[in-house]
């Protein structure tokens, strides 16, 4: 009689990453059984909080989704709001919520590749002990990390959670002579950029690409982050209106979080490696240069080398700030006005970790009637768990304790905002 042998693999709480989560591997005859990526995080119910709520509320309600990237619900809320509304902020406005914009992605991405992901490739347990031996590395990501909070906070009032993003614009509008030392500190940002871009293309990468479908906005003359259409490598191209009628999201048993997954496709990836391989051409030419340096062609696939494109996307962002500020001319008015009226909504951005899509439903008195919100971990979560699907088979005899690292680092490929997701890392591996 042949003893079958059952093996779990589990890892408590996983640090570096901004929630609660865990992580279940059942391994049966030495083959992969099951893999599930399990937010147990208590579901946080914004969508009921807006309800009942005026529109111009939104901004503030949603911000306090995440502390890491609260622009990107602001942006997204104000968008659908002013869609309901029928009302368009561009020129001098939009500028400046890109510019806010590019402060998250900075500090975001900076924050990740430093502090969060670069001590799993270099073998340390966090960035404190690989500051022993790469400090000058660590002390120019706090540097350029510091500068996406100054102009989150110039723009937003503070750096947690701005208060001065509102439908139709802003409170109020900087002078340019008060952006002039944002640029003097950006140019030596750009610089630290294409530092950062090469310091992580020397990274060591396993080989693993698997076939993904990208799903990212498009828009027809920018990189995207603000505004565009919804694109796939698959063939899509809608209007964010059209989100809801392509994508579907679903409970899962396991998950405090829904899984979404796109028509008969199932899964899909959203954030850097979709924007990129989406988007490479409309990258200015300095981060397509440092791109190229750093061994990447147009299209990437291979989640260890997000590292990469996300430092390639902190110089473009860097280039782009530089861009705004240069060139800025001070509105008339600080916001457009809002004239309540009833109506349906749709915003869609690109936060750090990929799109977030908002729809509200505003009644004639400007009350929110409805909403939904779909975080980018969400609509990742379930190509996270065929990400390890795919990569952990060839690896299964390795020590425990050295899966348990590659696991941690292959989700953390992701940048999962767990607590965004359930409106990580507990490992498991059930061996038989």
């Amino acid at each position: 009689m042949t003893r079958r042998r059952t093996k779990t693999l589990k890892v408590d709480p996983l640090t570096r990453v901004e929630g609660e989560g865990s992580l279940f591997v059942k391994i049966k005859d030495g083959c992969l059984h099951d893999v599930q990526l399990k937010i147990y995080e208590p579901p946080r119910f914004f969508e009921a909080f807006l309800r009942g709520r005026h529109f111009s509320e939104a901004p503030d309600i949603t911000a306090r989704i995440c502390g890491i990237c609260p622009i990107a619900y602001q942006m997204s809320a104000v968008q659908a709001v002013e869609d309901a509304l029928g009302l368009a902020v561009d020129g001098p406005l939009r500028e400046l919520r890109r510019l806010i914009y590019c402060g998250e992605w900075i500090e975001s991405h900076v924050l990740h590749v430093y502090m969060l992901h670069a001590p799993d490739f270099l073998g340390y347990s966090d960035a404190i002990r690989m500051a022993q031996e790469h400090g000058a590395e660590v002390e120019r990501g706090l540097a350029l990390k510091k500068i996406g909070n100054e102009i989150v906070s110039f723009l937003g009032g503070r750096e947690i959670h701005p208060i001065n993003m509102r439908v139709g614009g802003f409170y109020r509008v900087p002078t340019r002579r008060e952006l002039d030392p944002l640029a003097e500190k950006l140019r030596w940002a750009c610089d630290a950029a294409r530092d950062m871009v090469r310091f992580a293309a020397s990274l060591p990468f396993p080989e693993f690409e698997p076939e993904y479908t990208f799903v990212s906005l498009r828009h027809p003359a920018e990189y995207p982050m603000d505004q565009g259409r919804l694109v796939s490598n698959r063939g899509l191209d809608i209007a964010v209106s059209d989100y809801e009628a392509h994508f579907e999201e679903e409970h899962v048993a396991h998950s405090n979080a829904l899984h979404a997954t796109y028509g008969e496709h199932g899964d899909y990836l959203v954030g850097p490696l979709a924007r990129y391989s989406l988007n490479f051409e409309r990258l200015t030419p300095g981060a397509q240069e440092a791109a190229r340096e750093a061994g990447l062609g147009p299209v990437c696939r291979n989640p260890f080398q997000s590292i990469v494109v996300r430092s390639v996307e902190t110089l473009y962002a860097c280039e782009e700030a530089l861009r705004i500020i240069e060139s800025y001319e001070q509105p008339s008015a600080a916001f457009v006005d809002a004239t309540p009226r009833a109506g349906t909504g749709f915003g869609c951005t690109e936060a750090p970790r990929g799109i977030l899509y908002h729809r509200y439903q505003v009644g004639a008195d400007g009350s929110i009637l409805a909403a939904r919100i779909v975080p980018p971990t969400s609509q990742n979560q379930k190509r996270i768990e065929q990400d390890l699907r795919e990569f952990l088979p060839a690896r299964l005899g390795v020590p425990e304790a050295e899966l348990t690292w590659q696991c941690e680092q292959a989700i953390r490929n992701y940048d999962p905002c767990i607590s965004c997701a359930t409106h990580f890392l507990k490992l498991k591996v059930d061996r038989i």
